[in-house]
């Protein structure tokens, strides 16, 4: 039984580690997922996992540090699937470099 048919999750940081696994894990659970990140090849190869497992989203090279980045990411979410219902917010900010 997929719990999370239909549901749209993004997830930031979903390139590698936690992020990636997240991410496959709210595939299987059947969710749509946004992945985003700083590394094209990692997360075009996070979906591809997603799509060998019979998920489907999709990757937008994102610097969640920059608001036009993260705002560009909120409207392809919508532009694709026109809602988002769970945000994992793994990727961090270096809060001496940003702060």
């Amino acid at each position: 039984m997929t719990t999370l048919s239909g549901k749209v999750a993004l997830v930031t940081g979903g390139t590698s580690g936690i992020g990636k696994a997240a991410a496959i894990a709210l595939a299987q659970a059947g969710a749509n997922v946004i992945v985003a990140g700083r590394r094209q090849a990692e997360g075009e190869e996070t979906i591809r996992q997603i799509q060998v497992i019979g998920g489907d989203g999709f990757f937008v090279a994102t610097d969640v540090s920059k608001e036009a980045d993260v705002q560009a990411l909120i409207e392809k979410t919508m532009a694709r699937y026109g809602r988002l219902d769970i945000a994992f917010n793994n990727a961090g900010v270096d809060p001496i470099r940003f702060g």
